[in-house]
């Protein structure tokens, strides 16, 4: 039998959960194989949904992430806000009337934080000593709205994607099923 450490798990079990933690989608799949690099794909991808699900490793991954996120003071809350916010962006807030952009020290704070990218090309003209600019192109790259909204929809207060069906039971019901 494997030694266990202070958290009650195999050196196996700890390297696959601290992977866990740190991955950035939380992906079972790769954070099995790296504590057992020798395991097939097929393999890690059933093992590591596995292991997510025995008592101790789950019991540490879920303190670890608790104690994080009083760390952090990021939670869900926190999380819905940002994506409430990303969902009220509206271009008028960096865009002048002609169609200009704003200067970026006026965008409000939303803007600045969650603006995917932004590309500035100059536009030349001619050759050698006559070479000039004879404009700016500007690329403003907004946040995915459509994916914005999706993980607003699957938060469970909201559950915007999610079937749902009223089923009614009686015991009546239950019974002339079991009985029939």
């Amino acid at each position: 039998m494997a030694r266990r450490n202070h958290n009650g798990l195999t050196d196996k079990w700890q390297v696959f959960a601290d992977t866990y933690l740190a991955d950035p989608e939380l992906n079972a799949t790769r954070a099995y194989k790296a504590a057992y690099p020798k395991a097939s794909q097929q393999s890690c991808e059933a093992r590591g949904s596995e292991l997510l699900r025995n008592i101790k490793v789950a019991e540490y991954i879920q303190k670890a992430q608790k104690a994080r996120s009083e760390r952090t003071q990021i939670d869900a809350d926190y999380v819905l806000k940002r994506l409430f916010e990303i969902d009220q962006m509206d271009v008028l807030d960096i865009l002048k009337d002609d169609g200009s952009l704003k200067p970026i020290r006026e965008w409000p704070k939303i803007w600045r934080q969650f603006l995917s990218g932004m590309d500035l090309s100059e536009l030349w003209e001619g050759s050698g000593d006559e070479r000039q600019i004879v404009g700016v192109l500007k690329k403003i790259k907004w946040p995915d709205k459509v994916k914005n909204l999706e993980l607003l929809g699957k938060h469970v207060n909201v559950q915007a994607f999610r079937e749902q069906k009223e089923v009614k039971v009686t015991l009546q019901s239950l019974i002339d099923e079991l009985i029939g």
